[in-house]
């Protein structure tokens, strides 16, 4: 009888077993076996299980934008258009994408890049906040951001002068980028992000990963996350204007990724491609593609996986494959194309909806405002703990010292001392984080990455827990 496998560890895709995606990880595996456990009756010293690895708002408990919610039921049913109660804005918002429908229906596929109407009010979106013309031929609709940048990295999956591609990317950085890179088999190059000056982006140390990477491989794109995820730093213009110079002087295509721009507290967001604009020739002729995303931002829909992306300048036969390989997919989910029309053409004054779409964003801003602040005080009234401000995202990464006896009873375990210092805080408390090392960090340092947007009882619960584990951890391995 044949007992082999088709395919086996030894056979498979080799870059498939090196994916990493710690968001997902083993951390999370042990909080949904606890949860099961609880339910079970098996005795723990908490009650539930706090579920802070993944920036998932509606699950956190923020609530959805209702203009939103109107459009998609409206959309999905057409039928509920005669309902009395719902604005009148919304019915003609609802009426203009399924006119951009195949017979009028959101479940027929729409053109490969997305409907035509979605992707001219993108453009309008783009062209208003920057100041710069933008063409709705440019603009790619996906199943969220992630889609499209790994779209995007996969145009660079060529070797150049007999060197193996590379990629440019910041530590610490959000795990899509490196688990992409393994999966298509591109070499990553890392580029520190300077934790002492408020996660800076220093050009020395582009200038020295571009170097190192370069003995062996070509750099071909250099990735920018900003506002920063997991560390919520916001770039400044003249922080931005150094990186697009270091880009042109090293012929590097740009990766922006912008999808927090939203989630900014204070700061003001410059996004590339007007900085590009207003530097002019011949930064303003680099080709450039940058990403946005309804999983984010007061929209938050992660569910409805959508997104889009511009790119903008390239070689015509370049564009044309692009266009080709999404084709091959057919198209992002239409109703999902719906929420990001909502997104990019949100209520303005004067609309039915405007008042209460304003009042759920603002509320939306003054939660994710004061739980930045608590968050970032709070960590660093912990002793060992340091946390710098965070400017944008919707997380927090502090920083946390980890006594050397505790490292060397993670090295019995096998596990890095930032996973065993996260798997003990679950065991103990049920507070589930992500440990630095899934996003990178300098060798040596050790930190954790959290969401921000649980409900203030909870959110202070979780840190109220954190403070109290980690000084008994102190105690016990000091």
């Amino acid at each position: 009888m044949k007992l082999e496998k088709c395919i086996t560890v030894d056979n498979i895709n080799q870059n498939l077993l090196n994916v990493k995606y710690a968001v997902r990880g083993p951390i999370l595996e042990r909080a949904l076996q606890i949860e099961r456990e609880l339910v079970k009756g098996v005795p723990k010293p908490f009650k539930y299980v706090v579920r802070a690895n993944i920036g998932d708002c509606h699950a956190l408990g923020q609530k959805p934008i209702t203009f939103i919610r109107q459009v998609l039921a409206l959309a999905a049913c057409p039928q509920l258009m005669s309902s009395p109660g719902v604005p009148e804005d919304v019915k003609k918002r609802v009426q203009d994408i399924l006119d951009d429908c195949t017979k009028s229906s959101v479940g027929s596929y729409s053109p490969s890049a997305g409907l035509s109407l979605v992707r001219k009010h993108a453009a309008a979106h783009l062209t208003a906040r920057d100041g710069v013309p933008a063409s709705y031929e440019d603009i790619y609709l996906g199943s969220g951001a992630s889609d499209l940048i790994k779209a995007v990295l996969t145009m660079f999956v060529k070797d150049v002068d007999g060197k193996p591609p590379a990629v440019m990317i910041p530590i610490p950085q959000y795990p899509l980028f490196s688990g992409t890179l393994s999966e298509l088999g591109l070499r990553q190059a890392n580029y520190y992000l300077d934790e002492e000056h408020n996660w800076a982006l220093q050009v020395s140390e582009l200038e020295r990963s571009w170097k190192e990477a370069s003995v062996d491989g070509h750099v071909r794109a250099l990735v920018i996350i900003n506002p920063g995820n997991p560390t919520g730093q916001v770039l400044t213009r003249e922080n931005i204007e150094k990186i697009i110079k270091f880009a042109y002087d090293h012929d590097l295509f740009i990766m922006a990724d912008e999808v927090y721009q939203e989630n900014i507290i204070s700061k003001p967001f410059h996004s590339f491609k007007k900085v590009m604009h207003e530097m002019g020739p011949p930064y303003s002729g680099m080709e450039l593609a940058s990403f946005v995303t309804c999983s984010k931002g007061w929209a938050a829909e992660c569910g409805l996986r959508a997104g889009w992306a511009e790119l903008v300048r390239l070689q015509r036969d370049v564009a044309a494959a692009f266009r080709t390989a999404r084709a091959v997919m057919q198209c992002p989910t239409v109703l999902g194309q719906c929420a990001v029309d909502c997104t990019v053409k949100p209520p303005s004054p004067g609309e039915a909806s405007y008042p209460q779409f304003r009042a759920e964003k603002r509320h939306i801003h003054r939660v994710l405002d004061e739980r930045a602040g608590t968050a970032h005080s709070t960590f660093n009234s912990i002793p060992g703990y340091s946390c710098n401000p965070i400017d944008g995202s919707m997380f927090a990464f502090p920083r946390v010292e980890i006594p050397e006896n505790a490292q060397r009873a993670a090295l019995e375990q096998g596990l890095s001392p930032d996973e065993f210092y996260c798997l003990r805080l679950l065991e103990e408390t049920g507070v589930c984080v992500v440990p630095g090392s899934g996003f990178g960090q300098k060798p040596g340092t050790f930190h954790f990455r959290t969401t921000i947007l649980h409900s203030k009882e909870e959110f202070q619960h979780m840190m109220d827990s954190i403070r109290r584990f980690h000084l008994q951890f102190l105690r016990q391995y000091s």
